[in-house]
């Protein structure tokens, strides 16, 4: 069955924007995008009215799934925080896409999520990109795994160091972060060198298998890092060892933002609402948005939910503009740079012919407070209609 959606505003992201525009969705994807365009005589019509029409938002660093909502313990899932190296962990093994703030989520407009575990470890486990509709985690997956989340800073040393275990300075986390690496690559190198041989191969180890991905570059480090010495420790090991990185949180991101717009690394920044709620957030700001674009960093927006509710995206970026941001960027960094930094962009982030049908028909504009979704597509299926 087909949709076409027409007499819309449509923001696409790859190119200018289209007054009363039309899309046409055959088979859940993207088949027509433009003024034009000609549907099937069976195809339901949603009339859109001028209203803004965007790709389905994406945060590209959240827990939703990981620790539910309204629960405690029986709930949380997003760390492990039995031993400072946790590699061989899956965020698909932890998430319950029955919780409701997924509903809230899709609710808004927000369509995937890159979620996986926390920030309690140096090195926490993959995370996974999924779509935020769906009973079964399995049917919601777009890409598995997306990067190996690490951790810097004052997470994993309060985390071990109140166990009186390593790490309990920084030093400590980054020694474990290298020594993880510098024997994942032993193993691999080991596994190469024995080919077909199964008598000169490693005993299997899970947890350098995970790594295996990170050191052939198939996937980035996700490093969790406030500070900008730990923004800086994270880029130094990644040099040592020839690995992918993204920069999440960023916090002072903005005191050195010419120097990292130089490195090319991608940065996913905030969640910078909420109090400042330990040394490492002093300064915590919506200008650090602004300081990374303007500096020519690639970034996307992050609510780091459920540090702040992950239906708050949009107003996250408001508030980005409000302190600087260009407006045509912060859309960016909630729709296709997340979509590229977590590398679903040939999927999902823009709306273009031949992508997934992830599209939000708004009243009003997202950024703003009376701003509401109209209609949410996923896979070309209306999930929300108001």
């Amino acid at each position: 069955m087909a949709t076409l959606i027409r007499n819309g505003k449509i923001y696409t992201m790859a190119g200018p924007v289209i007054e009363g525009g039309s899309i046409l969705i055959e088979n859940g994807k993207i088949t027509a995008v433009g003024k034009d365009v000609k549907a099937p005589a069976n195809a339901t019509v949603v009339d859109a009215e001028g209203r803004m029409v965007i790709p389905g938002m994406i945060d590209a660093h959240s827990h939703l799934g990981m620790v539910e909502s309204a629960i405690g313990a029986e709930g949380s899932d997003g760390n492990e925080s039995t031993a400072p190296n946790t590699a061989q962990l899956r965020a698909i093994d932890g998430i319950n896409p029955m919780d409701v703030t997924f509903e809230e989520a899709r609710n808004v407009g927000i369509t995937l999520v890159a979620t996986g575990p926390g920030s309690a470890n140096v090195i926490g486990g993959t995370f996974v990109a999924i779509k935020t509709v769906g009973v079964c985690v399995d049917d919601m997956v777009v890409k598995d795994p997306v990067a190996m989340k690490c951790a810097f800073g004052e997470n994993p040393k309060r985390v071990y160091g109140s166990q009186r275990k390593m790490p309990a300075t920084r030093m400590g986390t980054a020694a474990i972060l290298r020594e993880a690496l510098y024997k994942a690559k032993q193993y691999m190198e080991a596994k190469e060198r024995a080919g077909d041989d199964p008598s000169k191969m490693p005993q299997f180890d899970l947890q350098k298998e995970a790594l295996i991905p990170v050191l052939r570059r198939e996937i980035p480090l996700k490093a969790h890092a406030h500070r900008a010495d730990d923004i800086f420790t994270a880029i130094r090991i990644a040099k040592e060892f020839n690995v992918r990185l993204t920069l999440d949180h960023c916090t002072e991101g903005h005191l050195v933002a010419e120097r990292l717009a130089a490195t090319g690394i991608p940065g996913i920044v905030g969640p910078s609402f909420g109090h400042r709620s330990k040394f490492e957030l002093t300064h915590k700001s919506f200008k650090t948005a602004a300081a990374l674009s303007q500096a020519g960093m690639k970034i996307a927006l992050t609510t780091d939910s459920p540090v702040t509710p992950l239906h708050t995206l949009p107003l996250m970026a408001g508030m980005a503009v409000e302190a600087g941001m260009d407006e045509m960027e912060a859309l960016k960094a909630i729709t296709i740079n997340a979509a590229e930094i977590i590398e679903v962009a040939d999927r999902v982030g823009s709306i273009e012919v031949g992508k997934d049908a992830d599209i939000v028909i708004y009243d009003g504009h997202p950024f703003e407070i009376s701003g509401k979704a109209w209609k949410v597509f996923i896979d070309g299926r209306v999930v929300y209609s108001r």
